[in-house]
């Protein structure tokens, strides 16, 4: 599908680009070479072929949680020079 200068121009436009003619020129044969492409893919028979959502496979890079002694509440609290409602009780900063 070739596509005319006039046509490469609308498009600029409404992709509010300015293009000069050289631009036009080169465009014109650019889109025009990606939409033939476009046409060869539409050509092939994909039928019993599975969708993909992705072209490689996708592995796990996260590695696993390892769990971690920790103390229990009420032994951080015990420390606390003051406690209220199971939390430590700081002055407030603003008033």
């Amino acid at each position: 599908m070739k596509l005319s200068h006039e046509q490469v121009r609308h498009i600029a436009w409404l992709a509010r680009l300015g293009l000069s003619e050289e631009d036009v020129e080169k465009f014109s044969l650019q889109l025009s070479n990606i939409l033939e492409n476009i046409e060869i893919l539409r050509q092939v028979d994909t039928t019993g072929v599975p969708p993909a959502t992705h072209s490689i496979t996708l592995r796990n890079v996260f590695r696993k949680d390892d769990v971690v002694d920790s103390y229990s509440q009420t032994q951080i609290l015990s420390n606390a020079p003051e406690q209220e409602e199971n939390c430590f009780k700081v002055q407030p900063i603003l008033e």
